[in-house]
């Protein structure tokens, strides 16, 4: 029985089944764990509900230089063995959980579908690496690959996309804001349910506080996991709270209807517009965060697939056979 049945009210069907079969299955939330059992907790649920991995042609373990020496890992999706554009990936999970590893079966339909490479990659994860890590992570891996990186790996990075779920998406629009700053080409963002606010205080946090799934004590406790109180305000965790949007790639952006970040995905999709860049916004109805993750289960999952890729391959223009 569900001790709260307004949890999965406007949801659809399939989606509520989803949320009720959770809940019966009585895990305690990730925010009362300590941060290695969360981690260890997400990986273990991550694919559970997920499509049938695609075989690709390519499946190769790489790693990216950063700033401080690090080798950070990543790993390179490809359909052919061919010189693709090529999608540069950041997994979702508060920056304190998720991986490569998670998000593996996300990234092969992504290559598969749209004819890309995707290289996803491991950035560093709080609390052991706090803001703005993650930040610089990202962007040391975006430099590499619009940089020697990827004619390294026999891609070509002249034609890059950069995207990412979640806390991904919005280190992926921070990439984008960084991108157009530096003079580096880049043709989408591609953002799935991205935060972009400071404060998780907008109207659709008071509506879906209890979730299900992302709930506004776990974005509190990711928050408190990542980053100083006195750094919320900086853009580069907040993109929405950048100066100027001008001049930044064109964007896709696929929100979740019941999802505390529903508003902020809207509100920076509104204010990339008024800077003048090409939006595409689809909003999926009666879905909820992580819902992309879920294409066995959720059909809207597979429709959001479609839709992401269609949008890379407009974008990137890869060869096709």
């Amino acid at each position: 029985m569900l001790t709260d049945p307004s949890i999965t009210a406007g949801l659809t069907p399939r989606m509520a089944g989803v949320v009720e079969r959770m809940l019966r299955a009585g895990h305690p939330p990730l925010h009362t764990l300590t941060p290695a059992q969360a981690k260890q907790a997400y990986e273990k649920g991550a694919g559970v509900l997920e499509v049938p991995k695609p075989e690709l042609a390519r499946i190769d373990d790489v790693h990216i230089p950063a700033r401080d020496g690090t080798r950070l890992f990543a790993r390179l999706y490809a359909p052919s063995a061919a010189r693709l554009p090529v999608l540069l990936y950041f997994h979702g999970g508060g920056f304190t959980v998720g991986s490569v590893a998670t998000h593996d079966t996300l990234c092969r339909v992504l290559a598969q579908r749209s004819g890309c490479a995707v290289v996803s990659v491991d950035y560093r994860l709080a609390p052991e690496h706090r803001f703005p890590t993650a930040v610089d992570d990202a962007w040391d891996a975006f430099q590499f690959m619009a940089g020697p990186g990827a004619e390294a790996l026999g891609l070509d990075g002249r034609r890059l996309a950069v995207g990412g779920d979640s806390a991904g998406g919005t280190l992926a629009a921070v990439c984008a804001i960084q991108a157009r700053d530096a003079g580096l080409p880049l043709a989408l963002q591609l953002l799935i349910y991205p935060g972009t606010g400071p404060s998780a205080d907008t109207d659709s946090y008071r509506r879906f506080a209890n979730g299900p799934v992302l709930t506004k004590a776990l974005v509190d406790w990711f928050f408190a996991q990542y980053i100083d109180m006195a750094d919320r305000h900086d853009w580069r965790f907040a993109p929405l709270l950048a100066d100027d949007l001008d001049g930044v790639a064109p964007a896709w952006i696929g929100l979740a209807e019941h999802d505390p970040v529903v508003d902020e995905g809207v509100a920076y999709a509104d204010r990339l517009r008024l800077a003048g860049v090409p939006v595409a916004l689809e909003i999926y109805r009666g879905v909820i965060h992580e819902f992309i993750k879920m294409g066995r289960a959720v059909p809207e999952a597979q429709q959001a697939h479609a839709d992401a890729a269609h949008a890379l391959a407009q974008a990137l223009q890869p060869e096709r056979p």
